[in-house]
């Protein structure tokens, strides 16, 4: 998280030797470490989120949706709202490379999970930006864009 911080204020430098820190540290973790029980959650798939977001900030997409899948991959059942949210962020960089359709075959997923009972703010916040960046390719006559755009504008109008 500290290097997702970093940057975000574009000290770019700072940042990837933070993710570096962050990942020996991790692979460095063993039992008998006393940790609070907040920290319970963090493993490969919170690194490899936190990770994919440092470098979607740096602008590196094409990395960035190699550490989301990594992260959708080692993720538990038991956090289906942050896999939702890590679909979300991944598609949204799929995009941003030009993978318009594999976008939406992400964010389909997202709609899913969604569907089946995620509610929050940053999971509804997800399908908000997938809607602003699905705009530009509205009217090209891509067939995976009007059924996603439309099952999204379903998706917001039922839950606001």
């Amino acid at each position: 998280m500290h290097a997702r911080a970093l940057a975000a204020n574009r000290r770019n430098n700072e940042a990837a030797r933070a993710l570096l820190q962050a990942e020996d540290e991790l692979s460095n973790a063993h039992d008998g470490i006393k940790e609070p029980d907040r920290t319970f959650f963090f493993g490969e798939a919170s690194l490899a989120h936190e990770t994919a977001c440092t470098l979607r900030d740096l602008g590196d997409q094409q990395r960035a949706v190699k550490e989301f899948r990594r992260s959708v991959r080692t993720r538990g059942a038991e956090f289906r709202r942050t896999h939702a949210v890590t679909l979300g962020y991944m598609g949204a960089a799929q995009i941003a490379q030009g993978g318009v359709e594999e976008a939406c075959a992400t964010w389909t997923n997202v709609l899913d999970a969604m569907e089946e009972g995620i509610y929050s703010g940053r999971a509804r916040q997800r399908v908000v930006d997938m809607r602003h960046l699905l705009s530009p390719y509205r009217k090209r006559g891509i067939p995976a864009v009007g059924v996603l755009d439309a099952r999204a504008a379903s998706y917001l109008a039922e839950v606001d």
